[in-house]
């Protein structure tokens, strides 16, 4: 009798660590979109500067390879600038915004009951299969946000609001690249 006991309150605690997290519904993408068109303007008018994080990945990249190799990073003209006259690697709004953002993402998972580590992908993929890919597509973004000299933040939607033709030029390089690898991906989410 305690045996079984034991095995059923076992059982119900095991059912309840492994169900789901109770989610509340995701924000309409218009609605969100409509108050991600504040926030830019927002920071057009409080700042002066739109919205951007690579840059702020860019400055804390910077100061790591500067505690490595700081001769060469002071000597090398893509990102010696940033320590130029005195100046700090922190020394730009993008990197508190991005602390800014990092922090607002935990608020937000925190109150919308999303909050937890979890891998998503598809059916028919592994979760180091999904990571590889997500590894990959990081590296893959990082370099393009490089060579766009803006991610999608700065060039789409900040380049995008001033009505930039490098930045539109931008926008459909991404889209049109996104439906053109979405026919080989597709079935990896089915």
């Amino acid at each position: 009798m305690a045996m079984d006991m034991t095995h059923a309150i076992h059982d119900e605690a095991h059912a309840r660590d492994s169900a789901p997290m109770r989610e509340k519904p995701m924000w309409d993408p218009y609605v969100a979109g409509f108050f991600l068109g504040l926030v830019l303007l927002g920071t057009f008018l409080v700042v002066g500067r739109g919205l951007g994080a690579s840059g702020a990945l860019t400055r804390a990249s910077a100061k790591l390879a500067e505690l490595v190799a700081p001769h060469w990073v002071h000597a090398n003209g893509a990102i010696g600038g940033y320590f130029a006259n005195g100046g700090k690697w922190w020394d730009d709004w993008l990197v508190f915004e991005l602390v800014g953002v990092a922090l607002g993402g935990l608020a937000g998972g925190l109150t919308s009951g999303r909050f937890g580590i979890k891998v998503e992908g598809g059916p028919h993929v592994s979760k180091r299969t999904r990571l590889l890919f997500a590894f990959i597509g990081g590296i893959i973004t990082g370099f393009g946000a490089r060579l766009a000299q803006g991610c999608t933040s700065g060039q789409a939607l900040t380049g995008g609001a001033t009505l930039a033709l490098g930045s539109w030029a931008f926008m459909f390089a991404v889209f049109g690249g996104a439906y053109g690898v979405a026919y080989f991906v597709r079935r990896l989410w089915q």
